[in-house]
């Protein structure tokens, strides 16, 4: 009989134990995204929701926050320099989201177009 409720309780408490412990946590999107190399871009997510970079051409200040998972990006504003060759995709930001340690970035119409690389 003791063995019986020996089990039954430390049944009990694993289950319990289970439910305590808390969602996985989100990644953190505060840091630097992308390379710091000419004609790449790169955005850094401060704390307090600010950021900066450039989209390999321009370059780019604004604010970020972060909901249900998503960063949302407030208006960019950039310089408006033309430099050949250099896509300036990242202009086009409006939001992001961490899938497998990069920032997907997505526009507007939550369409991806292009990704950054979390900077060691």
């Amino acid at each position: 009989m003791k063995k019986i409720g020996l089990a039954a309780a430390l049944g009990a408490a694993l289950l319990l134990s289970a439910c305590a412990a808390g969602p996985a946590e989100e990644p953190n999107p505060v840091g630097t995204w992308g390379v710091t190399e000419q004609g790449k871009p790169q955005l850094v997510l401060e704390e307090g929701g600010t950021l900066h970079g450039t989209d390999g051409c321009n370059r780019l200040v604004g604010t970020w926050e972060e909901s249900d998972g998503k960063v949302v990006f407030g208006p960019l504003a950039g310089t408006r320099m033309f430099c050949e060759g250099v896509d300036t995709w990242l202009s086009d930001a409006t939001s992001a989201k961490i899938v497998s340690g990069s920032l997907e970035i997505f526009n507007a119409k939550d369409a991806p177009i292009g990704t950054l690389k979390h900077s060691e």
